[in-house]
């Protein structure tokens, strides 16, 4: 009784009382010895509850036996125990005495309820689970290798292993998954398993040991999942993959083939338009020529009118030709911008003095409004001309009365740059809001029907565009249907050094001054085309005769070795050697090799003149030019031969 591992308690049949209780229920329960003798049962607050809600003590005193597998109770201190509670009778010295054996089934209880509640965890998983002992006997398998294979339970428990493997001899052959279960060691890989209809189906495995204590291996859990879908799937993957690589290649290949014929074609189109603009250049220089020529050998007030009219559609046509030139020639990216003092004030004053006659025969004011702007900045003032030029002509174009007013002005400067804005505004016919935004695109109209009354080819706006885009600045436009519009762009120039006071050149005639101090030069014209030649020649003889004529690049060598000449105007295509070599020749020559040579040349891409400068020319005048255009090149060559020593 007191060493007893199992709760005694000892209770009158009679009185209901306790009579005794052993150690182990003292302490399994927490009361003390002097607590619970004499008291009745259901009086011990352990067992208060149980009597609200049950006969046991009813039964105890009639029959004296009850039976509880699993009683709750609560410890004095308030903890609740699972208990298993069994009594009998017995006769002790006359008295009946109720005998009750109480054990403490609490950590029992709990491990069942740890165990049930793996047992639902292992039985629901989705994963298939199989334990299987040392010898490859299937002990358990869970739903879902039920559900996956079609088997019962019964068809798998006791067989083995091998009946769940499509290739059950893979079992002996996987040396890694024997080695790893003989070491004890955790097993993956994937299994063709084969399901009770014979179908085949791929499980990716896990298969872990289970060990005693001793750590030999007593059973092996094999867990695994059906990834035949997802295998498939990566093969589909991986097939899409290899078709995906094969048309990335094959459309590679399209787009390197699609670009080196763009490349070819787009080598073409320079190539045709360089030609087209010098078989146009070529004879319209000698139209202009010829009406230079007709206009200084006197012509009466019919014909001067005449050649007026000739020599505004040359210049039409040339400014046509430049724009569809500079606009290839941007979009090629080939178009370099110059570095070079700017003065808006003289671009603005030249784009006046190109107009103001134009305004004036329709009778509209010209008008400035230059902001203060800072004036040492560097940049390409020939392409700022260019784009206020465009947007001024168009205003003249289309503006019939009223006023033209170009503007200049800063709108921020930085410690190295300074962000300028031009302006064009005008009083004239307006532009509709939905034409707006396509105006910058090139060979656009506002209006077609514009074209046959004003005339135009669309590329000038698109061209200032281009242009702003490469200077760091940007274009727009805000107009009026019938009130105006006011046209801007703005270019970000470098600042330069503070100019020192200019030194202008004096206002004199070009052609005077190479006639006074040059008419003793002597100079040799290369040309092939005969009308241009004629044209140049006649040029040259007004300011002096000691001209020579060479009709191709052979002719040329040859005069040049025969004698010395001042300057060579030289026409780069001709036929049996074209000006690049025989320039190349005579720069050979001793006595030539500081020559000026000067092409002349219908070929105005940058990379002709590039050539031709590679070649050894100085300069190069691009078809056709004008009369000054070449006197002012013959002042900048030529020099003056010195003074004859006298005895």
């Amino acid at each position: 009784f007191e060493a007893a591992q199992d709760g005694i308690l000892l209770i009158n049949a009679e009185t209901a009382q306790i009579e005794d209780a052993n150690p182990y229920l003292i302490t399994l329960l927490g009361y003390t010895h002097a607590e619970l003798l004499g008291r009745k049962l259901w009086q011990v607050g352990a067992f208060a509850d149980v009597a609200k809600n049950t006969d046991m003590f009813t039964q105890l005193q009639d029959t004296g036996y009850v039976r509880y597998d699993d009683l709750p109770l609560r410890t004095k201190a308030g903890a609740l125990i699972n208990v298993e509670f069994v009594s009998n009778t017995y006769d002790c010295e006359g008295v009946r005495v109720i005998q009750c054996n109480i054990r403490n089934i609490t950590e029992q209880r709990r491990a069942e309820e740890q165990v049930h509640k793996l047992s639902l965890v292992v039985e629901q998983s989705p994963a298939s689970i199989v334990i299987s002992g040392p010898d490859g006997e299937i002990e358990y398998v869970n739903e879902t290798v039920l559900a996956s294979t079609g088997y019962t339970r019964d068809e798998l428990v006791g067989q083995s292993l091998r009946v769940l493997h499509a290739e059950p001899a893979e079992l002996d052959t996987n040396t890694a998954l024997r080695t790893a279960l003989v070491e004890g060691r955790t097993w993956r890989g994937e299994f063709r398993s084969r399901r009770k209809d014979g179908s085949v189906f791929i499980e990716a495995a896990v298969v872990a040991p289970i060990r005693r204590p001793d750590g030999n291996t007593s059973h092996c859990v094999t867990t695994s999942i059906d990834v035949t879908q997802r295998q498939h799937d990566a093969e589909e993957l991986d097939r899409y993959r290899h078709q995906l690589e094969q048309l990335v290649d094959s459309r590679t290949r399209e787009l390197a083939a699609a670009k080196t014929a763009a490349e070819v074609a787009n080598v073409a189109k320079s190539a045709f338009l360089a030609n087209m603009s010098h078989e146009i250049r070529t004879p319209l220089a000698a139209i202009t020529g010829m009406a230079y020529l007709v206009r200084r050998s006197g012509v009466t007030p019919r014909q001067s009118g005449w050649l007026s009219m000739l020599e505004a559609g040359s210049q039409h046509l040339l400014e046509l030709i430049n724009a569809v030139l500079d606009l290839s020639k941007i979009e090629a990216g080939k178009l370099l911008l110059e570095r070079s003092d700017v003065s808006l004030v003289r671009i603005v004053a030249n784009v006046v003095s190109m107009l103001y006659e134009r305004a004036a025969a329709k009778g509209l004011k010209l008008q400035v409004d230059t902001q203060a702007v800072p004036r040492a900045l560097l940049g390409d003032a020939t392409r700022l001309q260019q784009a206020l030029l465009n947007y001024a002509v168009n205003a003249v174009k289309f503006t019939e009365a009223g006023s033209v007013t170009l503007r200049t002005s800063c709108l921020s400067e930085e410690v190295d740059s300074v962000l300028v804005r031009f302006e064009v505004q005008d009083t004239g016919i307006g532009i509709a809001a939905e034409t707006l935004p396509r105006l910058f695109c090139a060979f656009e109209q506002a209006d077609s029907s514009t074209t046959r009354s004003h005339g135009g080819s669309g590329l000038g706006l698109a061209i200032v565009r281009q242009l702003a885009a490469m200077m760091g600045g940007e274009v727009g436009v805000t107009s009026t249907p019938g009130v105006g519009s006011n046209f801007w762009f703005t270019a970000r120039l470098a600042r330069g050094e503070q100019p020192h006071a200019a030194h202008a050149l004096p206002d004199d005639d070009a052609q005077a001054r190479v006639s006074s101090g040059f008419q003793d030069a002597r100079i040799l014209l290369v040309e092939d085309e005969p009308v241009n030649r004629e044209v140049t020649l006649e040029l040259l003889r007004a300011v002096t005769q000691q001209v020579d004529v060479a009709e191709d690049g052979v002719q040329a060598v040859a005069s040049a070795q025969a004698r010395p000449y001042d300057l060579i105007l030289m026409d780069v295509q001709m036929p049996q050697m074209d000006g690049l070599e025989a320039t190349r020749r005579i720069r050979a020559l001793p006595a030539c090799a500081k020559t000026p040579i000067i092409a002349l040349t219908a070929n105005a891409f940058a990379e002709d003149k590039a050539a031709c400068l590679a070649a050894g020319m100085n300069d190069f005048l691009a078809k056709p030019y004008r009369p000054d255009a070449l006197f002012e090149t013959l002042l900048t060559w030529l020099q003056p031969r010195p003074p004859t020593p006298v005895d």
